[in-house]
Formats: C-alpha cells, sequence, structure tokens
C-alpha cells in the first residue's frame, strides 16, 4: 500500500464542470492546460501541480481518491473546496 503521491488536480464548484473536465482529458485535451484555464486553486499556475504528499496531509475525501486509485488515472472527488478532477501521478512509499 501506497504512503506518498504526487498528484495534479482541476478544482471546480460543480459536479457538472468537473465531469466535462474529465471528458475533455479523456478525448485528449492537456490536463495541464485545462488547469490553467479552470481551476480555482492558486496550483493552477502550475498546471495544477500539487506536487508530493503523504497520507493524512490531504483532506480525506481527496486522500481517499489519491490513494485507492491507480497511477496515471484521473478520477473526480467532492470535497468542501469544490470538485476535483485528479491526476494520480504517482504512488510510492
Amino acid at each position: 500500500m501506497a504512503n506518498k503521491a504526487k498528484a495534479s488536480h482541476i478544482l471546480v464548484k460543480t459536479e457538472e464542470q468537473a465531469r466535462e473536465l474529465l471528458r475533455k482529458i479523456q478525448l485528449g485535451e492537456k490536463f495541464e492546460k485545462l488547469a490553467e484555464q479552470h481551476s480555482l486553486c492558486p496550483s493552477k499556475k502550475r498546471g495544477g501541480d500539487l506536487g508530493e504528499f503523504g497520507r493524512g496531509m490531504m483532506v480525506k475525501e481527496f486522500e481517499q481518491a489519491v490513494f485507492n486509485g491507480k497511477k496515471g488515472q484521473v478520477v473526480l472527488a467532492k470535497t468542501q473546496f469544490g470538485w476535483h478532477v485528479i491526476r494520480i501521478d504517482d504512488l510510492y512509499g
């Protein structure tokens, strides 16, 4: 079981927006470009890159989505901040 992750995300207000962005990513649009254009998080300046983090460092729903996923997967999660389109860049440790 991984204890560390590297992920990128796009934070939006609604599930509808999150699902539309996920669809665009699945059709081949660049995650980083969509993050810069749509994310409400300051990480949008880095294409949504959140860097590395360990268990217990992110809100529960976000952490569960990442650590229950697989490297390379793009998943959705709802937190108190809004909807996240999360790309799991790496899982290790």
